[in-house]
């Protein structure tokens, strides 16, 4: 039999450690006083999955070509602790997954990180489209995963992008089919998923998806989260995926908290703040929108960046009202914060401002410059926020994005910069010049840019 990935990955990782380069540790901080008694047991430490295959071999290639440094950084990537997703598969097929996952994990003495994402019309019919095939099957296949996890103790993450893209915002997606009854249905599917994991799991700490801090206001995530039975889990996630700043994230999810405990005190959404209208006691009400392109605080000199205003708009609200609500939030790309794209604009590109915009608007998909974040931790330093996790594999493609038309929705008949002709360029990405894996697939340029540019501070 052959070396299985994580040994010859291991194998190979041992070959660039032997020239020099280290591996960072797995172990995860003790979880800090402020979280719930609900939580990660002391000293916990997460559970790393076999490597992806791509990564293995992307490995092997670099040090066949006696490139030490960039193996070992490829390497440390991929033996960092990560999610395991389960996308698909019968009910059985799936009990037994999560059922080897969750023993392979006690073996290590680890906790496994594990994604739930197979529910009906999920990623509006994008790059991750899919899921079962209706309402009832897809119960039953959560029935399965439940079976298959028993009483493990297990980070949760509950349908990415599930409530952020539901039907109703995305109704072209679905012809021919009633939106509204089947957007009722997604948030019973995820309420439903959410609910039998947490009373039949006590050691479980599960988390609804809630997309991130560049997405939906807080009233409408607040509003989707309630409906979907967030006040009966753990709390929610941030930025599954996605690549917006930590900081920025931060930020969001403590509103959103804020906003849930506000609403469960019978004074609704209406004062809740948050990133499209900055106005607050702390700025006389003078607000603007914030922008995703920087790190956002209270003392940023930058209006835009500024977070002051809404920060005591809360806290003029909140006298007697505690946030119960805890987040996660995934670290595994935003090293840098989000590329807004808007080089392309200049030299060599100069491309007009209506494909610019299209390309800001996409920047969720592959985009260059990306690194590395926060290495998983429970010691975030912000109350509600329980642990810094990698939920996406990083190296793995967001989709192929080089479809005219798609997210990278260039004008082929100006942008040519390597002469090629324009149907050869129409089934590559321009950003990097080559046509992108498919989502889920390895994507090695991607990969060594991400472990290039890791960005941990």
């Amino acid at each position: 039999m052959g070396t299985r990935p994580k040994g010859l990955l291991v194998a190979a990782a041992a070959s660039a450690l032997a020239m020099g380069v280290g591996l960072s540790g797995t172990a995860l901080a003790s979880p800090t006083p402020t979280q719930p008694a609900h939580t990660l047991p002391q000293n916990s430490r997460l559970y790393i999955p076999q490597p992806d295959k791509g990564a293995v071999k992307q490995v092997v290639d670099l040090l066949h070509q006696r490139d030490i440094k960039d193996a070992a950084l490829v390497a440390r990537m991929a033996l960092t602790p990560q999610a395991v997703w389960f996308t698909s598969g019968t009910p059985n097929d799936v009990k037994t997954s999560v059922q080897q996952t969750v023993r392979n994990a006690a073996a290590h003495k680890a906790v496994p990180v594990l994604v739930v994402y197979n529910v009906p019309g999920r990623d509006c019919s994008q790059y991750s489209s899919g899921g079962a095939g209706s309402n009832s099957a897809y119960q039953a296949w959560i029935d399965g995963f439940v079976k298959g996890l028993g009483n493990a103790s297990a980070i949760i993450v509950v349908e990415p992008d599930g409530l952020a893209n539901l039907p109703s915002d995305c109704p072209s997606a679905y012809p021919g089919q009633d939106v509204n009854a089947l957007t009722a249905g997604r948030i019973a599917d995820i309420r439903y998923a959410a609910e039998s994991i947490e009373s039949k799991d006590a050691n479980s700490l599960v988390y609804l998806d809630a997309g991130h801090s560049a997405w939906h206001s807080v009233p409408d995530a607040t509003t989707r989260l309630i409906a979907a039975g967030v006040n009966e889990v753990q709390g929610f996630s941030l930025n599954t995926s996605n690549y917006q700043y930590t900081a920025n994230l931060d930020e969001y999810g403590t509103w959103i908290s804020d906003c849930i405990a506000l609403d469960n005190a019978g004074q609704g959404t209406g004062n809740c703040g948050d990133m499209y209208w900055s106005g607050g006691p702390a700025n006389n009400w003078a607000g603007v929108t914030l922008s995703p392109y920087g790190q956002w605080s209270e003392t940023a000199a930058a209006p835009t960046l500024n977070t002051a205003g809404i920060d005591s708009r809360y806290a003029s609200v909140m006298t007697g009202i505690t946030p119960t609500a805890h987040f996660i939030v995934d670290t595994s790309r935003n090293g840098n914060g989000p590329n807004n794209m808007s080089a392309y604009a200049a030299a060599p590109y100069n491309q007009p401002a209506n494909v610019v915009s299209s390309l800001v608007g996409g920047n969720w998909c592959n985009p260059p410059g990306s690194g590395l974040g926060l290495a998983p931790t429970t010691h975030t330093g912000v109350a509600l926020v329980d642990a810094y996790l990698w939920v996406k594999t990083p190296g793995q493609s967001d989709g192929q994005c080089n479809i005219a038309g798609g997210a990278r929705a260039w004008d082929y008949t100006q942008y040519n910069p390597w002469n090629w002709d324009a149907t050869q360029q129409q089934n590559n990405d321009p950003l990097w010049g080559l046509a992108d894996p498919a989502a889920g697939t390895w994507f090695p340029q991607q990969a060594l840019q991400l472990a290039q540019l890791a960005n941990q501070q």
